[in-house]
This record gives C-alpha cells, structure tokens and sequence, in this order.
C-alpha cells in the first residue's frame, strides 16, 4: 500500500433541493491557503517518488525527446514587405517567430519567446498585425494562465511601444484601421486572480498612444446587455464593427456596428439559440455563418441595411456535413467533415461553386485562409500516421504543389491507423480511429491507451502527434474514439451528450473499451483511458461506473465536482453542455448520479490512477483535482497507485514548454506501462 499524505476532512455540509451533500475537502479549493501549497507539495513527493523510479522511465523520455527533435515550421503568411513564419527547431520550449524580406533571404528571429522567461513558462498566444502592417499587437500568457497582457511594436523595427494592457482573458486582438483595437476582459476578480469567478465580460477600444486607463468601453456597460463571453471583430474593409454575446460555449448574439456611417448599432439575431459568425463584408452584403435552423451549418447573405435574421438567405445551402468555413484571395472555402476525415469546396463570395479541392490523402485539412489581396494560400494536410505537410494553393487555377514537407524522422510507412464504427449501448454507431505499428497479431496483449473528450461541440480530427508515434512504437495501441457530444456530426450528436444526455457520451466511452477487447487489440489488463478537460470528467466518469474494465486510468484537468463547478472562474459557461446543481432538482440528481467526485465508493478496487493538473490552470481549477484525489486516496479499496501529479507554474495546456510537454509525457507512458507489468520496446 502506498504511504498517502494525510488530507484533512472538514464537516462541510451543502443543501440542494432539501438533500444534504458532505464537502469534506473544500478547504483544498482555497489555492492560497498555506496548507493547500503544502499539501499539494507533499502529493508531488509521492508521485514524484513513485514515477521516477520507474527503471524505464527516463529511457521513455529520451525516446520521446529524439521523436520531437526535428524542425518544425508554419505556413507563411505576408505582412508588409516580409514573410512570416513559425518554428521550433525541435526542442525549444516555444516556437519563435522568424521573418524573411523575399524569396532566398535569410529568414531572421523576429519575436522569441524563449527569451521572455528562464524556464520558457511564458508564452505567445496572439499576434495580429494592424491593416496597414505598421504596428503589431500580441499576448502572452505566464504560466499557462488565461490572463493576458497585450504589448504593441513597430513592426518594421521590432522596437516596443509604451502600449501595455494588462488583465486580458477570452480575447481576440481586433485592429481598426492603424489607429488602435478591440480587446475583451472582466473585471479584476476580488480573492484569487485562478480561481474567483468570472461574471460580465467586456469590450474595450484601444487608442495607440494612450493608457489603458483611457480606452473606451464599447459594449458591456450598464445599458448594454449582459454576457459571460463578449467579443469584437471587424470586416476586412474595417467598414463593420461586429459584436458577439454569450452566456455559454454554445449559441450567440450578433450585433453590428457601422464604423464610417451612423455608428448605430443593430442586433442581427434574435435570441442565442444558434452559433452564428459574420465572415465579412462584400459587395453592400453580410456573410455570415450559422446553424440557426441548419444544424450541419450554412453560408447565409443579407443586406447591411436589413440584416436581421428573417432576411438572411442561403449563400451556401446545409447539407448532410458539419461545415466550417475560411476565407482567402475574395474566395469562401467550405470544409465539410465526412466521417471525421476533410473535404473542401471553393465557393465565390457569390456562392456560386468553383471547384472541390484535391487533398493530398485522407486526413485533416486546415489553412485555406488569408486576406483578399492574397494571391496564393496555404494548408496542411496530416493524419494520424502522417507528420503535417504544408501545401501552396493556386486559388485561381486550383492547383496544389507541396510547399514543405515534415521533418519528422518516424517512419509513416510502418504505422497504420484503421477506422471502425462500433455500436454503443444505445444502438448508436460511433466511428474510432485505432492506430497501431503494422503487422501486430491481435492477441490482446498490447498496451492500448484510449482516448477521448465527447463535449462542446469540439472535433476530434486526425492528426500527427510524435509521442503518439513513439508509443505505437513502443509496442503500445492508441485509439481515439468520436463519441457523442463533439461536433463530428453536427449539433445534433453534440445536443446528444449535453446535460441530461451526457450519459451518452460515457456509455459510449465504455462501449469503445468493450469493442477493442472484444476484438483482441487489448485486454483489461493492458487498457489505459486518457482525456483532459472536458475529457477529464469523461476519464473519471467511466473509471468510477466501470472500474473492472481499465487497468489504468488518466483523468488530466478534469471537471469532477459537478455540483459546484459553476463556481470557479468561467464555469457558470459551461452550462450549455452540463447542466447546473442549481438549475432544477433533476438536473442537480442528474449531476450527482455521475460527478466524479462524488461517485468513489468505499472499498471499490479503482483503476491504477494517474490524476493530472496544474497550479496555475485557471479554466479547471486544480481543486476539481485536488478533491478527487482525496476520494479516491480515502476510499480506494485495492494496492494499486492512485496518485496525482501537479504541474507547477503550467495552466490548462496551452503554452506548455517542450521541457514540460517531455517530462509529462514520459511520466503517463511510463506509468502505464509500469502498471500493465509490460516492457516498452525502446
């Protein structure tokens, strides 16, 4: 058995809807307290303790190390006279920002991130040009927190300006004109800058020059309406100032703004039941996209003068395939996805068809974007097995030229990935891609970890990953089920795993389980879940309905109390697809039937449990994490290691140094293995 640190257990005791609910480890959600830091650094002790004594372990971090080691470059975009682009040369912390003033020129650092922090712990989340590409404004993020601070510089001199906004969160960087942007924030939070909530979101004009004290409220204020998520954008022409409101991840408000006539502002929709986008501005007309009474999505048009949505016709009419559209060189570019794989469309902003696009294979594609004036555009192509290309596009004559190719020294040709559709408990077929080393004999012996999310609408779609790779090498499966909640199949199959149907999404999480051991890719014994975030509470979940049927479980910054979720930072958004303890005595049983944390029973063997998260993630606190550990320490009736490994300085995810990315991966794989009592082929 392992030596657990004691966590203390208060009385606490909420009331919902007349039941009494115990809390017994709140205190953990005080993230300044001394005796959560305390606590925390006694958990990394064991864990630490027990990972790092791993024998393999530190040959699996070489391994992926070497599997990461190769450049890695963005498609260019152009700016004023130079070319930019991104890369990592393999192992930096941060990918840096390199520009070129033509063809054959020596390409020089422009912006490096690495420079701005010992530990690379602070990264670059945006960086956006003004329309005359003098100036640039861009974000970064310390510690993987969600708030942000916006510099401005000289773009042709690389020289800061005295420009600096502070205490940035869910924002877009949005030029007018040369003259200044558009920004969102909250308010400063009172307590805890990670964890307090986040309540009305706001949208603010910067004016170049002048001090943040000084910008202007533009939406947000007293007389305006009130939303959790507000954001600001203009179209191309900067002639339109488009704004958009939520209360939730799903569904919005459109309003409009002439910025060179009236100034008046006009609301497009009519209510937040649909996700709606305006694209731009062509020829005296919007083009805007929406799934209001179009589930799969559509291209609409109407009139700036009456854009309400009872004038709004089709430009691009729905059809049978969740549809994201980009736009690039005065061309719509429709993306369809069929049974998770990219098919591509080239529209006229008349919607009238130009042509289907040739892909290279069957994968993802991603880019088609760029401005008007553009005369050539990029995309990439990858999949599961295939490092990510980067293609030119010819949008006159619609021919495709491999720009550059990957780096990347793994072997494609010795990896295969199959996709299968499985049926859940339900009836419901649910497609899953597995990938694996080709020629393995499925004898249900190979260590598999499964994958998956299930949630707001968002897409799993095949991509290259190298460590990945690297665990198919080592003998390992790796299996991405599409389960019910995401956006694979548009609103509907998201609507199905929403709130009083998220069992779904678990049932078909388990059903995948059943399927790759029914059909001798894997055993009991040698099956790891794995999901983050939203995926977190997928891992916890099943690992607290199904115990018997995982030997290792992998829940990484997860929401897991789902009666108070709501509470911390910008929960309360998350309602759309979860439902709240508050919102009706059904939904509140609903959420107690499955919360992860407060379904660990006494004395139930659990899964060998590998819980991860980060101090400083301020979109899932840690506490969810915190609190199931505790559970699950108190409770767990087996040998077996349930353990949490807590990141420090490191948020959600995004903007993870390499150092950090290598040393976690190393730490899951190696875990997993260790548990399953399997050697890696290294």
């Amino acid at each position: 058995m392992f030596d657990y640190p004691k966590t203390r257990k208060d009385t606490i005791v909420d009331t919902y809807f007349s039941e009494k609910v115990a809390d017994p480890y709140r205190w953990l959600e005080d993230d300044l307290s001394d005796e959560t830091a305390q606590w925390v650094e006694a958990q990394n002790a064991v864990t630490f303790g027990c990972l790092h004594n791993i024998p393999f372990r530190h040959a699996i971090r070489e391994r992926l190390e070497a599997a990461n080691n190769y450049v890695k470059e963005s498609a260019p975009f152009d700016r004023g006279d130079y070319t930019y682009f991104y890369r990592n040369d393999g192992l930096q912390n941060q990918s840096v920002v390199y520009r070129t003033s033509g063809e054959g020129a020596d390409a020089e650092v422009f912006l490096d991130p690495n420079s701005w922090s010992e530990e690379g712990t602070t990264s670059l989340d945006q960086l956006r040009f003004s329309r005359d590409d003098k100036f640039i404004a861009y974000s970064t993020s310390e510690g993987g927190s969600d708030w942000r601070t916006i510099y401005v510089m000289d773009a042709k001199t690389g020289e800061l300006l005295t420009d600096k906004i502070e205490n940035v969160k869910f924002s877009g960087i949005e030029w007018r004109g040369s003259e200044g942007f558009y920004y969102s924030t909250y308010d400063k939070p009172e307590g805890s800058e990670l964890s307090a909530r986040t309540e009305h979101h706001k949208l603010y004009f910067h004016t170049l020059g002048t001090a943040q004290t000084d910008d202007v409220l533009v939406f947000g204020g007293d007389d305006d309406p009130q939303f959790r998520y507000v954001g600001g954008y203009t179209t191309e022409d900067d002639r339109y100032l488009v704004i958009s409101g939520a209360n939730a991840t799903s569904g919005n408000m459109l309003y409009v703004q002439d910025l060179k006539g009236s100034g008046e502002r006009v609301c497009l929709t009519d209510d937040d039941s649909a996700d709606s986008d305006v694209i731009d501005h062509h020829d005296g007309k919007l083009l805007i996209y929406t799934n209001w009474h179009a589930p799969m999505g559509r291209i609409v048009a109407v009139d700036v003068a009456n854009p309400q949505q009872t004038n709004w016709e089709d430009l691009i009419a729905e059809t049978e395939h969740e549809l994201s559209i980009s736009t690039g060189s005065g061309y719509l570019f429709a993306s369809y996805l069929v049974d998770v794989q990219t098919q591509v469309k080239q529209y006229r902003l008349s919607g009238e068809k130009v042509r289907d696009v040739v892909l290279p294979g069957v994968g993802t594609a991603s880019g088609f974007s760029g401005r008007e004036k553009d005369k050539t555009l990029y995309f990439t192509f990858t999949n599961y097995t295939t490092a990510a290309d980067t293609y030119r596009f010819d949008p006159v004559t619609g021919e495709t030229a491999l720009y550059r190719q990957s780096a990347c020294t793994i072997d494609s040709e010795k990896l295969e990935s199959r996709q299968v559709f499985y049926t859940s408990k339900d009836g419901t077929k649910v497609p899953m891609t597995i990938c694996y080393r080709k020629g393995i004999e499925l004898d249900g012996s190979h260590p598999t970890i499964l994958y998956g999310y299930g949630g707001f609408n968002i897409s799993l779609e095949p991509a290259f990953n190298p460590s990945i790779a690297a665990w198919i090498e080592m003998g390992g499966i790796y299996a991405v089920a599409n389960l019910r909640g995401g956006g694979e199949y548009g609103k509907a199959w998201h609507q199905a795993g929403t709130q009083l149907q998220k069992q779904n999404v678990f049932d078909d999480f388990i059903s995948a389980a059943e399927f790759l051991i029914a059909e001798s890719y894997t055993s009991p014994e040698k099956l790891a879940i794995r999901g983050g975030s939203n995926g977190g509470l997928l891992v916890g979940a099943c690992m607290t309905q199904r115990p018997d049927l995982f030997k290792v479980a992998l829940p990484a910054v997860g929401v897991l109390d789902m009666l108070r979720y709501h509470t911390f930072t910008s929960g309360e958004g998350w309602k759309y697809d979860y439902g709240t303890s508050a919102q009706s005595e059904e939904m509140f049983q609903y959420l107690l039937g499955y919360s992860p944390v407060h379904n660990v029973k006494e004395g139930v063997v659990y899964p060998s449990t590998l819980v991860t998260t980060a101090d400083h993630d301020d979109r899932v606190v840690p506490a969810h994490s915190y609190k199931f550990i505790a559970e699950l320490q108190a409770k767990h009736g087996g040998e077996n290691p349930v353990l949490i490994r807590i990141d420090v300085n490191a948020g959600h995810g995004a903007g993870m140094p390499m150092h950090k990315v290598l040393d976690l991966g190393a730490d899951v794989y190696a875990f997993c293995l260790d548990q399953m009592g399997v050697e890696p082929e290294l």
